[in-house]
């Protein structure tokens, strides 16, 4: 087996696809729809979440707004927790720092997030965050979260 290979056996199975993630999304998160978030990929080590480009979006300069790319990253950060840890929809950022790097162009903005560490009550991520027009290679911005992850009630478990 390959290096990457081994990487995600380690990691398991999701316990949140796209689709469970999707359905929270437009069920219970009604900010995200206003943000145009949509899922672009699931994967055992990241998430991959788009900001679909609206003008509404746009400050002074014809830049996307910071709190449009901080909203991004967190549901991203949001969203690979609950891909590890399962619909545990109670779990809530307790930090966010975000660095923003150079101007995005006016489009869609992409927050590819994955996990730094994962334990019973804390996790940690980070996001970069790009232009549709450019790559990861060119961020438009960097994000690390942390999460707080509810213990499980008595008698039940994280599906």
């Amino acid at each position: 087996m390959r290096s990457n290979e081994n990487t995600k056996a380690a990691l398991g199975a999701l316990k949140l696809d796209a689709a469970g993630f999707t359905s929270i999304l437009e069920d219970r998160l009604p900010f995200a729809q206003l943000m145009g978030i949509q899922v672009d990929a699931f994967e055992l080590d990241y998430v991959l979440l788009r900001a679909v480009y609206s003008e509404r979006f746009l400050r002074p300069g014809g830049t996307i707004a910071g709190p449009i790319m901080m909203g991004l990253a967190d549901a991203a950060v949001y969203a690979v927790v609950l891909s590890r840890i399962g619909a545990v929809e109670l779990a809530v950022t307790t930090q966010l720092s975000i660095n923003f790097l150079r101007k995005p162009e006016p489009c869609d903005v992409l927050a590819k997030a994955s996990l730094l560490k994962l334990g019973k009550r804390l996790a940690v991520g980070e996001v970069v965050l790009y232009s549709e027009v450019s790559n990861e290679l060119q961020p438009v911005a960097h994000a690390t979260a942390t999460y707080s992850i509810p213990p499980p009630e008595q008698g039940s478990h994280r599906s």
